[in-house]
């Protein structure tokens, strides 16, 4: 926003007198500008309700030396104690649980994202090295300054909570939380850390019942259950007790027990499967209520995974998703011919209307291009168009566009030269520059196997696949339209396929509407004659890819580590697969839970849209008007997969699909 400053010229007679004659005001003296204070750090260590006396408290940054890696200790030698074995420094909470960090005391980076971590202390047990908790500061301003922090930062189990599904897609344990260099990974990183604070108050160490922006419900039973849970641990004699075998047992990382609580939540919230020895140890007297109440008598939660349910932004009949390079979700709306835009906190930046005008009239299939602008294509106008806006909402001069042969377009995807690829469900490709002027005639591309297609996807040289509903099949076509078999790829268990996706290595996942299955096929990223054989070789075996709550899979896509998601329409869950088609999910897939008692879970019964972000949170569009919102909903499961570069047109153009920014 720009302002418009005007200089006021007066003169008193009591300070220099005033002339009758002409004036010249005098300039503004030159100022210096104030510098941001240095602000100290006050908090308050708690297990439950038990202030923690001796605890050991860091103050750490997520680090940008790759993924994985240590966090960055912010820390000084100022504090007055000595390093731990690490050369990390840390002050030490007093009976109170009491910890301040002066001004002076630590160093951050602007830009930074920054947390605290305790570990130790007596919280009436006796010394419990198991005890172990975090809280999200927030960034990093100019000169050691953050944004709306409170005078005393609490600290429990609930933060800790918070901490580590906000943050896990950039955690390996609770001292490890780092990124990459790249600008999309610090985009990544700081939506993360934003989203510690849509799930808990640091002022008050409770769990939020909506998000700040007011238009979010949180799942505070789940959060209160999950500290309940680590608070076994906390609150005992340490790691040989009863609470804390059972969560370190029952908390592994790839089989490894962690040491203390703060790493088993991050375990947890990488591995959310339900389990009913964790769910033994948050009791009825526990020390954070309400907890999760069991579904009609239905006992543990399916899943651990923390999803938050938003509603606003014009969502009508919500349907295909897309997040851009700076973590907005943006989602099509069939019923309101509009767009809908939700920051990467889930607040809606779309009129209570979405965004509409540019010719929207049905529109099918959603994309996002390397400037940011967004493609749909429109089923309903006469004859068919395209349309574009920016990433403002606004409608492109000139939108809508038509030509190029479109008939019935049902999907849209931008290559990696940003033009733009519509699959027409009458057996065509339309192709578009990114100033929407038709590249394909009358009639589109065709061949190929084409056979009422439903969906493409683009690989990262320039070959663009399609998926066959009616013909249980894969197209293949080249950046020129040539199409690289007469019938289409089968076999890998396709049966009648929904959506198309591409991961890292260049092979071809499509979901499978028809059944209870995954297929993959292989699509090296090179151009050749139809002579290669070896693209369109089905993986998968002749049953495809099963398990994981697979039913009926509607949507697929893959996230930073190479993982397969899979949204569900007959069974309202998300399936996750690792790259060689091994289901991660349990027989139910991941459901998620709000507040127990009105669901089982939280998606409804005919999930549209599912799309994964760069800090590595799960989005899924509901159209569910009997929903906990009343109405049209997006859920966000909060951390459950890996970041991912976003747009997707971006992982085309620099062949990062299906990878971490």
């Amino acid at each position: 926003m720009r302002y418009a400053w005007r200089l006021l010229a007066s003169c008193t007679i009591l300070l220099a007198g005033c002339s009758v004659g002409p004036t010249r005001t005098a300039a503004p003296p030159v100022t210096a500008p104030v510098p941001a204070a240095k602000m100290s750090l006050q908090g308050r260590v708690h297990g439950g309700q038990q202030p923690i006396n001796g605890a050991s408290v860091y103050l750490f940054a997520l680090a940008t030396s790759g993924y994985g890696n240590a966090s960055s200790s912010l820390l000084l030698s100022t504090v007055g104690t000595p390093p731990d074995a690490s050369g990390r420094y840390f002050v030490t909470t007093n009976a109170t649980g009491g910890f301040t960090i002066t001004a002076t005391d630590y160093a951050c980076t602007p830009g930074q994202q920054v947390y605290l971590y305790s570990v130790g202390g007596d919280a009436g047990f006796g010394t419990n090295t198991a005890a172990a908790m975090m809280a999200v500061l927030g960034q990093c301003g100019a000169a050691n300054s953050f944004t709306n922090l409170p005078a005393v930062v609490q600290m429990n189990e609930v933060t800790t909570v918070a901490a580590a599904y906000a943050l896990a897609g950039f955690a390996a344990d609770a001292t490890d939380m780092s990124g990459s260099s790249t600008p999309l990974a610090a985009t990544g990183m700081a939506n993360a850390a934003l989203g510690a604070a849509n799930l808990v108050s640091i002022a008050t160490g409770q769990a939020l019942a909506l998000t700040p922006a007011g238009n979010g419900e949180v799942p505070g039973p789940m959060i209160n259950t999950l500290a309940d849970i680590l608070a076994a641990c906390v609150n005992s004699s340490g790691s040989g007790s009863a609470g804390c075998t059972t969560l370190f047992q029952n908390a592994t990382s790839n089989g490894t027990p962690p040491m203390e609580t703060a790493t088993a939540a991050i375990n947890i919230a990488h591995n959310p499967a339900g389990n009913a020895a964790l769910f033994d140890l948050a009791t009825p007297d526990a020390p954070f209520q309400p907890i999760y109440t069991p579904y009609k008598g239905s006992g543990p939660p399916n899943d651990w995974t923390l999803t938050i349910v938003y509603t606003g932004g014009g969502l009508d009949y919500p349907a295909a998703m897309q997040v851009d390079g700076s973590g907005d979700v943006w989602v099509k709306n069939t019923n309101g011919n509009s767009l809908t835009e939700f920051s990467p906190t889930g607040v809606a930046l779309s009129p209570p209307t979405g965004y509409t005008g540019g010719g929207l009239d049905g529109p099918a299939g959603l994309a996002i291009d390397q400037s940011g602008n967004l493609w749909t294509a429109n089923q309903s106008a006469s004859p068919p168009t395209l349309s574009e806006f920016t990433s403002s909402g606004m409608p492109v001069t000139g939108s809508p566009f038509s030509g190029g042969g479109l008939n019935d377009p049902y999907a849209v995807a931008v290559d990696g030269q940003g033009n733009v690829w519509v699959v027409n469900w009458t057996n065509s490709l339309s192709e578009f520059t990114s100033a929407g002027v038709p590249i394909t005639v009358d009639g589109g591309y065709s061949g190929g196997g084409l056979n009422e297609s439903c969906c493409l996807a683009i690989d990262p040289s320039g070959n663009v696949w399609v998926a066959n509903v009616g013909g249980s099949s894969v197209s293949a076509f080249s950046s020129l339209g040539q199409g690289y078999t007469e019938l289409g790829f089968t076999g890998g268990g396709i049966d009648i396929p929904q959506s198309i996706a591409i991961d890292g290595a260049g092979n071809v996942w499509v979901s499978d509407g028809g059944g209870v299955a995954l297929s993959e096929f292989t699509g090296p990223n090179i151009e050749c004659t139809p002579a290669c054989t070896a693209r369109g070789t089905p993986l998968s075996p002749d049953s495809g890819y099963t398990g994981g709550g697979l039913v009926h899979s509607n949507t697929v896509e893959i996230d930073g580590a190479g993982n397969v998601w899979a949204l569900n329409a007959n069974n309202p869950a998300i399936s996750e697969f690792d790259s060689q088609g091994t289901p991660i999910t349990g027989s139910s897939g991941y459901v998620g839970s709000f507040q127990g008692t009105v669901t089982p879970g939280i998606i409804g019964g005919d999930p549209q849209g599912l799309a994964i972000d760069l800090s590595g949170n799960v989005w899924v569009s509901d159209p569910w008007l009997d929903g906990p919102g009343g109405t049209d909903n997006v859920v966000e499961f909060v951390g459950a997969g890996t970041p991912v570069v976003t747009p997707i047109s971006v992982g085309v153009t620099t062949n990062q699909l299906g990878t971490r920014p």
